[in-house]
């Protein structure tokens, strides 16, 4: 999803806090800014050729979405990824797009499911050389597509609006290993053949199981830091 369709008050921010905030996203996502990393607005404003007042909106943001946090005496930082938060994003998420699954399997035209299933497996050939999406087009995100789907507003709202950029972050982390790469699109291609066989009991089961090994792998190859650990940090 990008960050300009899913910003928070898109309709009445300033271009330049849009462009700051794309940029400030994308950062996170791909590790430039990594997690605990303080956000100096001076910095960021003297690199993209502005005054503060467009980074700090932009800054205001990424908190308003929980990927900054700010306490009292202390520098704007890169959100830190905890077991805690971790297991309570997993467990929304399998319930969540279980059933998102299960509607999107009744819903979805068959068009919508060929797509799906063709950009799935073009993704994966991107993958295999090493290639990304252009700059200038929507990367392929197959949750997102489930989610919306289902046809279900608040599915969608819940899934695809501000947490939708958190629950990235941790998804990329579950996903940073190439074992798990391989793994998740058979995971996803088996999901697309309970949609195609318009099976929403299957899809869903499917759904769930694979959210859960996303998180069994996270925890188990990628260790988060604990709650405690990131407030001692934090101090």
């Amino acid at each position: 999803m990008s960050a300009a369709l899913y910003s928070p008050q898109k309709a009445k921010s300033p271009p330049l806090a849009d462009a700051i905030l794309g940029e400030l996203l994308q950062r996170i996502y791909d590790g430039r800014l990594a997690q605990g990393d303080p956000i100096n607005e001076a910095v960021i404003a003297e690199e993209f050729g502005v005054s503060r007042g467009p980074v700090r909106e932009a800054v205001r943001r990424l908190q308003g979405i929980q990927l900054i946090t700010r306490e009292p005496y202390l520098k704007a930082r890169v959100v830190t990824l905890t077991q805690e938060g971790a297991r309570e994003l997993f467990e929304m998420r399998m319930a969540l797009e279980g059933v998102a699954c299960r509607l999107a399997a009744q819903r979805m035209t068959e068009d919508e499911i060929n797509d799906l299933l063709r950009e799935l497996e073009q993704d994966r050939q991107r993958t295999l050389a090493g290639k990304s999406a252009k700059s200038t087009t929507k990367a392929f995100d197959f949750h997102e597509r489930i989610v919306r789907g289902s046809r279900n507003s608040r599915i969608v709202d819940a899934l695809c609006g501000d947490m939708y950029h958190l629950l990235r972050m941790y998804r990329r982390r579950s996903s940073a290993v190439p074992e798990r790469k391989s793994q998740a699109y058979a995971e996803h291609w088996q999901i697309v053949r309970a949609l195609r066989a318009r099976d929403g009991e299957l899809a869903e089961s499917l759904m769930r199981a694979h959210v859960l090994r996303a998180d069994e792998h996270l925890f188990t190859s990628l260790p988060l830091i604990a709650s405690d650990t990131a407030a001692q940090r934090r101090a």
